[in-house]
């Protein structure tokens, strides 16, 4: 394994650790970390529930403590990492906010967004593109979330 893949799972593992955090609330575990210089910055996790916010993601979450850091809406220096595929939504976010690159564990075949459904991150029509890295830590990524969803079926 490469540095810079190890990184990437080293920086995934923290990103899994804000799942948990969610999960913990009752929210669907996805989480997301932000790293700008080797250094994790922002830390967000799904709050949808807890805010009754639609718009409440982890990686949106984690943009928003960012740029409120920084006093600026550019996220030009970000790697975001986070442990399922960007939405549409948080896709459109993650390219008006000029993130470079953009690190997912589980593909999201429902409303996945760089890659699965839609390649919002690398369309060249938009005025960004993202450096798009899936699959880190995808079985780990993918079994929080089949894991909670379990136990809301078996609750049922």
């Amino acid at each position: 394994m490469s540095e810079l893949s190890n990184r990437d799972v080293h920086f995934m593992r923290e990103a899994i650790a804000e799942g948990a955090r969610a999960e913990a609330r009752g929210e669907v575990p996805v989480g997301s970390i932000i790293v700008v210089g080797g250094e994790i910055v922002a830390r967000g996790h799904n709050l949808r529930e807890t805010a009754q916010d639609p718009t409440a993601h982890a990686e949106l979450i984690a943009m928003r403590a960012l740029a409120a850091r920084q006093a600026s809406w550019r996220l030009i220096d970000a790697t975001v990492y986070v442990t399922l595929e960007p939405c549409p939504m948080c896709s459109g976010a993650l390219v008006n906010a000029r993130v470079p690159r953009v690190v997912w564990g589980a593909d999201d075949p429902k409303a996945g967004a760089m890659k699965t459904l839609y390649t919002i991150g690398s369309d060249p029509r938009l005025n960004h593109e993202v450096e798009c890295v899936s699959g880190v830590l995808e079985e780990e990524c993918a079994e929080q979330l089949r894991a909670f969803f379990r136990k809301i079926r078996k609750k049922r």
